[in-house]
């Protein structure tokens, strides 16, 4: 798939996108999940090489293609490695998925309700990089934790700013603002968000899109007016910690909406499993998840 090719699926297609971007901090916990205990590696790079085998096992599995799955979200490890015998971005877009890259660097300490990005002096020369492989886009997060105006303009400003760097690269932001789902003033801080976010679209530079991933609002409907806006090309969805049923039931209350999975996907997912029960369980997840992403 060309540039062209991979805009028009995932503004159009039907499916979801597959979110395999666990860094340094969250792999340990992303490795238990799989049955995979932290006494198996000694080492970052044992540890990371182990997470890679398991990314590849999913991306090779049958159940694993652009029928279904729209796109996928890599580690820059990922991105960096091979799958299937070629660059995993290359066997990605062989299989019909679009390949999109984590850029951030991590969270800072949360400060006047919210969590920014920390500052990345190297992204230009990532996003050169990442180009020069084929990738689509990219991701990145930052977290709100109350419904304070002034953290989340902030917030919104800080993602924006960055996704005008990555458009000037010929590549698409993901602008991730997540909303913790446990926060008690979660219906408020959307509804703040949603309004930041719909100031910000108008200043989007030249005719460019952007995409968003939100959290799954407390009160289905209330992202409608960011899943229509001209300037987006896609809105999709974090499981932010819900179980699968429970996150693709809350999902398919938001017309429009597709899902950006990654533990709600890979949660029955398991190191022990025999080829054919690791594609069953990965088939049955997909299914569920493109299901939820299809209303």
């Amino acid at each position: 798939m060309n540039d062209q090719e991979m805009f028009e699926k995932v503004a159009t297609a039907t499916g979801f996108i597959a979110a395999l971007d666990q860094s340094g901090g969250s792999t340990p916990k992303a490795l238990r999940g799989y049955g995979i205990e932290e006494d198996a590696y000694s080492t970052e790079e044992e540890m990371f090489g182990l997470i890679h085998d398991m990314r590849s096992r999913i991306i090779t599995s049958p159940s694993f293609s652009g029928e279904k799955v729209l796109g996928a979200i890599l580690f820059e490890r990922t991105m960096d490695g091979d799958a299937d015998g070629k660059p995993v971005p290359d066997a990605l877009r062989d299989r019909g998925v679009v390949p999109f890259l984590k850029v951030d660097k991590g969270l800072e300490d949360e400060a006047d309700g919210v969590q920014m990005m920390k500052p990345m002096p190297d992204l230009d020369a990532l996003l050169t990089r990442a180009k020069a492989k084929g990738v689509f886009g990219t991701k990145k997060r930052s977290v709100i934790n109350k419904a304070s105006p002034s953290g989340i303009a902030a917030i919104v400003q800080q993602q924006f700013e960055v996704a005008e760097q990555i458009l000037a690269h010929g590549m698409m932001p993901i602008i991730e603002p997540e909303i913790n789902i446990k926060s008690a003033d979660r219906a408020q801080s959307d509804v703040i968000l949603r309004d930041e976010i719909l100031k910000a679209l108008d200043t989007v530079s030249g005719d460019n899109k952007v995409m968003l991933k939100l959290s799954i609002p407390a009160e289905a409907g209330t992202f409608d007016a960011l899943v229509s806006h001209p300037r987006v090309l896609r809105v999709v969805a974090l499981s932010g910690g819900f179980a699968r049923p429970e996150a693709c039931a809350e999902l398919a209350k938001n017309k429009g909406m597709i899902a950006s999975f990654s533990r709600a996907l890979l949660q029955d997912l398991r190191h022990q499993m025999t080829p054919a029960e690791f594609d069953a369980a990965l088939g049955g997840a997909i299914d569920e998840i493109h299901a939820a992403s299809a209303t």
